[in-house]
């Protein structure tokens, strides 16, 4: 036996409770009783089912009651085994028939019916007699049924539910959706005065209805029509229209109205088109147009041309870039918006400005002038050219012609450039001529002779000149030319020929224009020739002749003999000239030069010249021994070497020297000499020089010897011959004595004379100034004594002279 049980609702109508329970063993029969919830005590109904039912129904109930349902598990004796209980309401009251049934649209209905005392919700069932079946639940009246057929017949009904228990359905309604609607395949306006519809068709459809409302105005048309492509005329041009459309169907019922779509008109097309041109980094044509201030939404526009050039704007103007010069242009103006395109504008012709003219070229017709001269080009008007100088300065010229005339000048740089114009402008610019005049002439040339090969030409600088060609060419010959080219205004032409006249040209230049060879040339002499073979001749002491070869057209001759004492020189127009009074004892270097109007020549090959040396002033002659003389002498100015002789009847003496003394042997004394001398300068200029005769000293006497006379002592000698006194000297260590023998004697006596020396004696004659001759020998003798007074006097040799 259970010891529980289970008892549920299974259904419930308005009178009607089902429930169900689960099985009680031991269980014969099952009692089900009814009693108002709020009278539970007070049953009101009573069902009995046998042992093997499990789900029983109750009837007779009243809709929309609260009821306490008990069951009874009952056994054979038919005493309960086991009760359970439960509250349950019944369903709702049946719904009554539903009032109308209304389209919202093609897919959806509004049902209204009278609300059910009690309901919760509600549900509506849907029947189609295709099959379909459904049931939506509500919540009140008028509900909305979605998500139907259009133009589909429906049958409808409506319960009530309250929680989970169902009223029975109401009596059942017929109901028709209407058609759906209009589907726009598109539309488009054809023209700025029309709009074309096409409509996607509605197999059930009779006809049509087209609703055009205009925005800006707030006016709106109206269109009937079977077609499904239909156009509307007489619109206004650029003007926003909302359109939708209806379907009708047999019976004269309007569809569900489509959605609005948006159509504007073309735009008008543009009028009073014009254009001018405007410059930048490229040029282009600005077209304008007037704008039709009534149209509405987003316009553009886009002008076009015959040559394919193109631009778009949303205002009144736009510019076509990169138009060529020289061109015709037919020009029209479309207007666009979300219809597309208008008609075009009526054609604008229209002329750009000319091409620039080429072929710029220049020539210079006169003195001061110029012509500039170019091709003509299509389509202009006239044209202006523009001369513009280095310095800053411009000149212009107009003219319909194809060449200008301008005034122009050395040394200047030329732009030059022609614009051709004509109503629509000037052209762009062209080729700029770039032309610079040949350089000015130069002024203030000076040619000068700076060396006899060589002329120095100076001048001032010339506007327009880089650089400066010389040149200059033997007049004569016309065949030595020699040229420079420098930058600064001066130059020196070397290697020319001596005592040439030439043609001196500067040409100055620059490397633009070249150089200009119309500058007047100048005349020079170069210097003269330098002269040659001198040669010269000696003509005395103090005089030479020098002559050469005369080789210049006309010049004189300056002969120069240079030394240290200065210079000697002697002017001739010929070819020999003498130079005098030439001191002794000098060395010259000579040369000739030539002097000319052109200057002077290079002094010629020089020679050497001595003159002969000059003598010695003061020479004196000194006799050394009897024999030998020292000759001696002052400078003598050139001489190299001299010789220098004394000369008598008796014989001579020579010496050849480069000193200023000389020692002469074998003189004999007592004798008259010659004195003379020979000066020999490097070259070999001799001089002769003769001096004072010299005379030598008289000769020493010969044979001297000392006797004894009484206590004295008496010297003794042989006289050499001349008539000369003789002086005769004693000279001891401790005593001196001296006696002098008279005019012609040879003898001289010494008293006094002191014992035991040994004497130095020596007898030497007397010059005629009295003066002893210092040559003469000194011999010794030892004088003894005897007793106080002289004895023997003993002779012991000579000794040299002191």
């Amino acid at each position: 036996m259970s010891e529980t049980i289970q008892v549920s609702v299974f259904s419930a109508t308005s009178k009607t409770m089902i429930l169900r329970w689960t099985r009680v063993v031991g269980a014969t029969s099952y009692r089900i009783s009814v009693a108002r919830l709020d009278s539970p005590s007070d049953p009101i109904a009573f069902a009995n089912f046998g042992e093997n039912t499990v789900m029983g129904s109750i009837n007779s109930l009243s809709p929309n009651i609260m009821y306490t349902f008990t069951l009874d598990a009952l056994d054979v004796a038919q005493a309960t085994l086991i009760s359970a209980s439960l509250d349950s309401t019944t369903a709702p009251q049946v719904m009554g028939s539903i009032h109308t049934v209304k389209s919202k649209d093609s897919r959806n209905l509004i049902v209204e019916f009278d609300p059910s005392v009690g309901a919760t919700h509600y549900i509506i069932r849907v029947r189609n007699a295709y099959g379909f079946y459904r049931e939506d639940t509500v919540w009140s009246s008028p509900a909305e049924i979605t998500d139907l057929e259009p133009y589909t017949d429906y049958t409808l009904s409506v319960i009530a539910v309250n929680g989970e228990l169902r009223s029975q359905p109401s009596p059942p309604v017929n109901a028709k959706t209407i058609l759906p609607p209009p589907q726009f395949d598109n539309t488009s306006s054809p023209t700025n005065d029309s709009i074309t519809v096409s409509l996607y068709p509605i197999a059930q459809a009779v006809s049509y209805n087209l609703s055009l409302y205009k925005l800006s105005s707030g006016t709106s048309l109206v269109y009937t029509t079977s077609d499904t492509i239909f156009t509307i005329s007489g619109l206004e041009a650029g003007s926003l229209y909302m359109i939708d459309a209806v379907a009708m169907d047999v019976e004269g019922r309007e569809g569900e109205r489509s959605s609005y779509v948006n159509q504007t008109t073309r735009p008008p097309t543009p009028t009073s088109v014009s254009a001018s041109v405007v410059s930048g980094n490229l040029s282009g044509l600005s077209v304008s147009w007037e704008l039709d201030p009534d149209v509405d939404g987003y316009i553009h526009y886009r002008v076009m041309t015959d040559q394919y050039l193109y631009c778009n704007s949303t205002s009144n103007s736009c510019v076509l870039w990169g138009i060529s010069c020289g061109e015709i242009y037919t020009i029209y103006v479309i207007a666009v918006n979300d219809a597309g395109p208008t008609y075009p504008s009526s054609p604008l012709v229209f002329v750009t400005y000319p091409c620039p003219p080429g072929s710029l070229a220049y020539q210079a017709s006169s003195e001061g002038n110029c012509s500039l001269t170019w091709d003509a080009v299509p389509h202009a008007d006239g044209y202006k050219a523009y001369i513009k100088r280095g310095d800053g300065g411009e000149d212009t010229c107009n003219t319909t012609s194809n060449n200008c005339t301008y005034h122009c000048e050395c040394g200047f740089t030329y732009l030059l450039s022609v614009f051709a114009f004509n109503e629509a402008g000037k052209s762009p610019q062209g080729n700029v001529l770039n032309y610079t005049a040949v350089p000015c002439c130069p002024e203030n040339v000076a040619v000068a002779a700076v060396s006899t090969d060589t002329l120095e030409i100076t001048w001032m600088p010339s506007r327009g000149a880089v650089d400066y060609k010389i040149e200059a060419q033997d007049w004569q010959s016309y065949i030595h030319f020699v040229q420079c080219k420098d930058t600064a205004p001066v130059c020196a032409l070397s290697d020319l020929h001596c005592d040439t006249p030439y043609h001196v040209h500067v040409s100055p230049c620059n490397e633009v224009s070249g150089c200009n060879y119309q500058c007047e040339y100048q005349i020079q002499d170069t210097a003269p020739c330098m002269p040659a073979d001198l040669m010269l001749h000696s003509n005395n002491s103090t005089s030479i002749g020098v002559s050469w070869t005369a080789n210049n057209r006309d010049a004189n001759y300056m002969v120069s003999a240079v030394g240290y004492d200065g210079v000697h020189t002697c002017t001739t127009s010929g070819s020999y000239c003498d130079i005098t009074d030439l001191p002794c004892g000098s060395e010259y270097e000579v040369s000739v030069m030539a002097v000319s109007a052109a200057g002077q020549s290079l002094p010629s090959f020089s020679d050497s010249l001595e003159t002969a040396p000059c003598c010695p002033e003061h020479l004196t002659v000194d006799q050394v021994t009897q024999a030998m003389t020292n000759v001696s002498w002052s400078y003598a100015k050139g001489a190299h070497s001299v010789i220098t002789s004394l000369t008598s009847m008796h014989g001579h003496a020579r010496c050849h020297t480069k000193d200023s003394h000389c020692l002469m042997g074998c003189i004999t004394c007592g004798t008259n000499y010659t004195v003379t001398m020979e000066a020999y300068s490097h070259s070999g200029q001799m001089s002769n020089c003769t001096y004072n005769r010299f005379s030598s000293s008289a000769c020493c006497p010969s044979g001297v010897k000392i006797y004894k006379a009484g206590n004295s002592l008496r010297v003794y000698w042989h006289n050499a011959g001349g008539n000369y006194s003789y002086v005769t000297e004693m000279v001891a260590s401790s005593n001196n004595y001296t006696c002098t023998a008279s005019l012609g004697e040879n003898s001289c006596d010494v008293a006094g004379v002191q014992c035991g020396e040994v004497y130095s004696v020596v007898v030497a004659p007397l010059t005629l100034e009295g003066a002893k001759v210092l040559f003469c020998p000194h011999r010794l003798y030892s004088v003894t004594c005897l007793g106080s007074n002289v004895g023997t006097v003993i002779y012991r040799g000579k000794r040299s002279v002191d």
